[in-house]
């Protein structure tokens, strides 16, 4: 398993994608806002999201 890396893109939970902020031990806090449709969703602007749980779309 790959963890991500500050500043990577995941995606997660049926296509939300976000970028990561910080890295946890066992999970990344991922800002959501970079999404065309954030604010339809009606979501906290950051989530936490488990190492196991989301894919990595682009790193730096």
């Amino acid at each position: 398993m790959k963890i991500a890396e500050v500043g990577n893109i995941v995606e997660f939970k049926e296509g939300l994608q976000g970028v990561v902020e910080k890295v946890n031990e066992n999970s990344v806090i991922v800002d959501l806002t970079i999404m065309d449709n954030f604010h339809d969703l009606e979501m906290e602007e950051k989530t936490v999201v488990n190492h196991k749980k989301y894919k990595i779309l682009s790193q730096f």
